[in-house]
């Protein structure tokens, strides 16, 4: 379930409250310069990237979660309306409702594949710097 603050009703919230969520991976390039700086420093290397792995991690799977969760809502939101138009063709609020909730729908499917390119990102940057230090267990 996502955080209080992922609300899925206003996308543009939503999307603020991604960016904001997606700080570290937004960062990661200055964060691993900043704990990986030099070869002398093997064993905090070490648990300097399995931390952020673990922050990144967590990242992922809270926003990954976040988008799915909003999507499902929007999903059943367009079926309802759809069913409430099938029974009164004629209400332009309704159609108008429906156009926007689709609208929001095929936004939220983007904004997943927009996870989708960010943790790869992230994940390829990780790997290139840490792989001497820390290997993920798959």
């Amino acid at each position: 379930m996502p955080s209080a603050a992922m609300e899925c009703a206003d996308f543009s919230e939503f999307q603020e409250a991604l960016k904001n969520m997606r700080r570290v991976d937004d960062i990661i390039i200055n964060t691993l310069n900043t704990v990986i700086p030099t070869d002398s420093f093997n064993a905090d290397a070490a648990r300097s990237c399995k931390d952020l792995h673990d922050k990144l991690e967590e990242g992922n799977a809270k926003r990954r979660n976040a988008i799915k969760h909003c999507i499902t809502i929007s999903a059943d939101r367009v079926k309802q309306l759809k069913e409430q138009r099938e029974s009164d063709s004629n209400d332009v609020q309704l159609s108008k409702s429906l156009r926007a909730e689709q609208t929001k729908l095929r936004m939220l499917q983007v904004e997943l594949s927009v996870e989708e390119l960010v943790e790869e990102r992230s994940s390829k940057v990780f790997h290139e710097r840490c792989r001497r230090y820390y290997k993920p267990k798959e």
